[in-house]
């Protein structure tokens, strides 16, 4: 399923003893005319960690007979002996001196011998008993010198262990049953199969990694991630399964059951590990709290793992949290990090969540720290107890604002991670790969909504650095833009889902009783840069129900965050709705001044013309500003519309706003609205989003409103 990994370019430096690689770039795989598909992933492994290069630019010299002066070479270089290394006098004298330092290492630590005391045999055309000989001991293989004979007849009593450890190592196998082809001579290809074969016994280790991130409890998509999860697994020895948090709110069945529905599937594929997401607390503000949260965790068959989160303040998740790093861990406990066995391999993975998320949803009592100390501290950990394979699990976003964080900064800032699988920004790198210290990261995010399955395939060295690298974000949305997914769903998982989807069906299937003649635009790129129907219609109906509780109320405003698709042409049912504001927040009246004002307008456009959840779609509101201005200058013309006509924002005037309470209350970094809030500037009059937005759809005659020039950027007219 994956393409070509890509790999080291330059050849291996380290010596035999707590080396390192020293620093290189990545290079697309070699390709050599003469290597076939059976010799592809052996010679790529070679060739990739520096092992050897063609015999010429072109040729591999796959079935050309290997002398054994050169095998002695690769078999020093990939247990990772120095040319520059000092190495006792093999005794030698036929030996040349390009391959001397491999034979006097490998007769120093006992993996080779000479014919004689002067002579090793540089020249002669290794055979199969030579090379059964020189990988056991190389690979430190478990020899019985006990064994006499093998089932092949051609190998005598001396080669018998060597060769019997092998075939039970899996590294080759006879001819025939009965013939092990002992003195047949060993070509370049066949002796890059034994290497590849045996490279975890010197130490290297592949690790295919899955994962996931924002999907925000579209359930529905999951059989289809469900069978590439299972492919996968039947095609890699080694492989985990991540997420990178916001499964909680999005789709409707979050909405009826709260997470439950996703964390039945997620148990069902077998997770190995989650962080959290800034979705995760957005219950946070209501009756109950992160009572939802709690019992998700609680309730998982996976550890969750964040190293900058404290519950501590929060009794619903007493005895839940545990501020360590596990190699015994619990199921449904938090970690700052866990240590997963893989196949007998430790990988230690960490969780990370953007301090972004007191800003951004409803946290209560739970705190957040800084995410490089963090991060720095959980390398420490594990280092100390001896994982050198290091993940780091985030939800802070691939390149997001550097006022709270991201994992290429993190990369840039934290030595020792090998991986981090993000999550936050919805974006596909797939991978990202960062070399700002000698050994490189690599960075991968899968999309959203489950429209995709992330895998991340790396080599290990033995020394726990990423050498070789792959990956792929694999179409699983059945309706995908630009084509649907060719993967079937898997059976099983459908099981999952049929149980939870009559009851959203049923809401989905509910009338609200208005119809909308054109499409309402929510897609996540525009309504976050820009004017757009739906944004105009939400914040009008607002507005309206606004003026309900307060007549005095002449503006509105919604952050785009808030607003998560678009409504199709046609009937609007509940299940539209609630698909678009999926977050029950609730209506807030702000008293401001105009000055507050300005300046909220300045966060909006701040960002611009990048997407931006703060970015706030206006009602009973005309601005303009210029995106080529600087942060904090760029609005230039603001009317409020009054009396039925637009007038100048007074910013010595008050004037009551509505908004929702998430964004009245600091949500997205409106720190001014906050201030009002605090300083009880602010209302509550308890209606929920989705209802007052439902009940003005219904008010309206025709459903068909238009962009109309409330928010232009004149730096960008055209796009407006």
């Amino acid at each position: 399923m994956l393409k070509n990994k890509k790999f080291l370019a330059t050849s291996v430096t380290a010596a035999a003893v707590a080396a390192a690689f020293a620093p290189a770039a990545f290079a697309d795989e070699a390709s050599f005319s003469d290597v076939s598909d059976r010799y592809a992933e052996a010679v790529n492994f070679l060739t990739g960690q520096g092992i050897t290069q063609g015999t010429t630019a072109t040729t591999f010299g796959t079935s050309s007979d290997i002398i054994r002066a050169d095998a002695a070479v690769l078999i020093a270089r990939t247990l990772g002996f120095a040319e520059d290394g000092e190495y006792a006098e093999s005794g030698f004298t036929d030996v040349p001196a390009r391959a001397k330092w491999a034979v006097d290492a490998l007769k120093e630590y006992g993996i080779v011998n000479g014919y004689d005391e002067d002579t090793f045999g540089s020249s002669d055309k290794l055979t199969r008993a030579q090379t059964a000989i020189m990988l056991a001991n190389a690979a430190g293989l478990d020899v019985n010198m006990n064994v006499t004979k093998t089932a092949f007849t051609d190998v005598n009593e001396a080669n018998a262990p060597y060769v019997d450890a092998l075939v039970k190592a899996g590294i080759t196998q006879g001819k025939t049953d009965t013939s092990f082809g002992a003195y047949a001579n060993v070509t370049r290809g066949e002796m890059a199969l034994f290497i590849n074969r045996a490279k975890e016994f010197f130490g290297y280790m592949d690790l295919a990694v899955m994962h996931t991130n924002d999907t925000h409890s579209y359930l529905e998509r999951a059989p289809y991630y469900a069978t590439a999860i299972k492919d996968i697994r039947e095609s890699y020895d080694n492989s985990i399964l991540l997420d990178a948090g916001d499964v909680f709110s999005g789709d409707l069945y979050f909405k009826l059951f709260e997470g439950q529905a996703t964390l039945d599937m997620m148990e069902h594929l077998g997770y190995d590990a989650m962080t959290f997401g800034n979705h995760e607390f957005d219950l946070g503000g209501s009756e109950d709290g992160h009572a939802a949260l709690a019992n998700f965790v609680s309730n998982a068959s996976f550890p969750m793992v964040s190293a900058n989160v404290d519950f501590s303040g929060d009794d619903l998740f007493d005895g839940l949290q545990s501020n360590t790093y596990a190699s015994n861990y619990q199921d449904g406990h938090i970690y700052n990090g866990v240590v997963l066995d893989v196949n007998g391999e430790e990988v230690g993975v960490f969780g990370l969540t953007t301090e972004e998320t007191p800003d951004i949803s409803s946290v209560g009592s739970v705190a957040f720290s800084n995410y490089i100390d963090a991060a720095k501290k959980s390398v420490k950990a594990f280092e100390d107890m001896g994982v050198n394979k290091i993940i780091a699990l985030t939800h802070i976003g691939f390149e997001d604002s550097l006022v709270y964080d991201n994992d290429k900064e993190l990369a840039k800032r934290v030595e020792g991670i090998d991986i981090i699988i993000g999550g936050h920004t919805h974006v596909t790198e797939a991978p990202y790969l960062s070399t700002e210290f000698d050994a490189p990261t690599v960075i991968s995010q899968a999309f959203e909504y489950g429209k995709a399955l992330g895998l991340t395939d790396v080599t290990f060295n033995p020394w726990g650095e990423v050498t070789m690298y792959g990956g792929e974000i694999i179409n699983t949305d059945p309706q995908g833009y630009p084509e649907a997914t060719t993967i079937l769903p898997d059976a099983d998982a459908q099981k999952i889902v049929d149980i939870y989807k009559p009851a959203v069906d049923e809401l989905k299937a509910t009338p609200t009783g208005a119809s909308t003649e054109t499409v309402l635009n929510g897609e996540r790129a525009d309504v976050r840069a820009k004017e757009t129907e739906l944004g105009n219609l939400i914040t009008d109906g607002m507005l309206a129900k606004a003026k309900e509780v307060n007549p005095e109320t002449v503006i509105a405003v919604q952050n785009s965050g808030g607003i998560r698709t678009s409504i199709d042409a046609g009937e609007i049912t509940y299940g539209d709705v609630l698909t678009v504001m999926p977050f029950g927040n609730a209506l807030g009246i702000m008293n401001l001044t105009g000055a507050e004002i300005m300046t909220a307008l300045e966060h909006s456009v701040s960002s611009s013309p990048e997407p931006s959840g703060a970015f706030l779609q206006v009602s009973g509101m005309k601005l303009e500003y210029n995106s080529s201005l600087p942060v904090g200058e760029r609005v230039t013309k603001v009317e409020v519309l009054e009396g039925g006509e637009y007038v100048a924002l007074d910013e010595a005037k008050n004037y009551y706003v509505a908004t929702n309470t998430f964004t009245m209350k600091g949500g997205d970094g409106y720190d001014v609205f906050e201030a009002a809030y605090l300083d009880g500037r602010g209302s509550e009059p308890g209606i929920v989003d989705y209802e007052s937005f439902i009940d003005y759809l219904v008010s309206l005659d025709v459903v068909a409103p238009t962009v109309e020039g409330r928010i232009v950027d004149v730096a960008t007219p055209a796009a407006q």
